[in-house]
């Protein structure tokens, strides 16, 4: 079966179902148990990327902008775009598993509690 294509009509209205406080406690509990495996991935999107690597020189030199006002807004920009980064690494790692998770059981290995 392939897999399904959705229209922009249909993202949005899944996004407002998400808007649910209640519809994302069991995924929120999930993706907790996952965070350093999904920190891992963002951190290898971004090193693959180039963006750390240009982020580094680009906050060195906001670092050292002047006046005081100015560095804050630059400062302020790198944060904005690595965040938006983040979504769309966490988004599309979101989606993907998903799909990976909806084409059944997958062999697994027993997780010890913490």
């Amino acid at each position: 079966m392939p897999d399904p294509e959705f229209t922009a009509e249909q993202v949005d209205a899944a996004v407002e179902v998400l808007s649910d406080p209640d519809r994302l406690r069991h995924a929120q509990e999930v993706v907790t148990h996952a965070a350093p495996a999904l920190q891992r991935i963002l951190n290898e999107a971004l090193e693959d990327g180039g963006y750390l690597t240009a982020t580094g020189a680009a906050l060195t030199q906001a670092a050292g902008t002047e006046p005081l006002e100015q560095r804050i807004v630059e400062v302020r920009q790198l944060l904005a775009e690595e965040t938006r980064l983040g979504m769309l690494v966490g988004a599309t790692v979101g989606f993907e598993l998903a799909r990976v998770l909806m084409q059944g059981p997958l062999p697994t290995t027993p997780t010890q509690e913490t």
